[in-house]
């Protein structure tokens, strides 16, 4: 015995379990708020309280302000805006802040497999062939970390080393850092 099609009606696709007329998971119900709509007794939201007693509140950190402009820099997930040094874990005051690079890169050069194939074959027809061994094939692997510390608080995060510059690059803006830090 075959089961009735659900989407026979063409108007639209119901998924598996739903009903005609149901929205869908996590869309705004008639009336009330669904799933990423603030809610009454939220965080943030004015009359909010823990609802299990002894269960710590997280700290409150201050709220970025509106309008703070363009950013500054960027180094990684860290964002200078106006006075304020935006990182995952929350801001942190710019005046003061301590700003320190660690070059965890390393730049090798080594011949490609080409150049040894190459060599080999125009050996035997001329000896002009060992000039294919002068090639030269240069790769950078590593990351360059940049930590910052103000306010007590401490955020470290790792700028990937794409080229042998990758590290004067990120020394600039560091410094650059540093003077709107002072």
């Amino acid at each position: 015995m075959s089961e009735p099609n659900p989407y026979a009606d063409g108007e639209y696709q119901w998924g598996p379990g739903q009903q005609g007329g149901t929205p869908a998971y996590g869309y705004p119900q008639a009336g009330t708020p669904g799933y990423g709509y603030p809610q009454a007794g939220s965080p943030g939201v004015p009359g909010y309280q823990p609802t299990l007693p002894g269960v710590p509140v997280p700290p409150q950190h201050p709220p970025v302000a509106q309008g703070g402009g363009a950013p500054l820099l960027a180094l990684g997930d860290i964002t200078v805006v106006g006075d304020q040094i935006i990182t995952p874990a929350g801001a942190m005051p710019l005046k003061g802040a301590v700003w320190n690079p660690m070059d965890m890169s390393r730049t090798e050069e080594k011949m490609p497999t080409v150049a040894i194939v190459l060599a080999v074959i125009f050996f035997i027809f001329c000896l002009l062939g060992l000039l294919f061994l002068l090639m030269k094939e240069k790769t950078t692997t590593g990351f360059i970390q940049v930590t910052v510390t103000s306010g007590g608080r401490h955020h470290s995060t790792m700028i990937p080393a794409t080229g042998p510059d990758t590290i004067h690059r990120v020394m600039g803006q560091l410094n650059y850092a540093r003077s709107l830090s002072m």
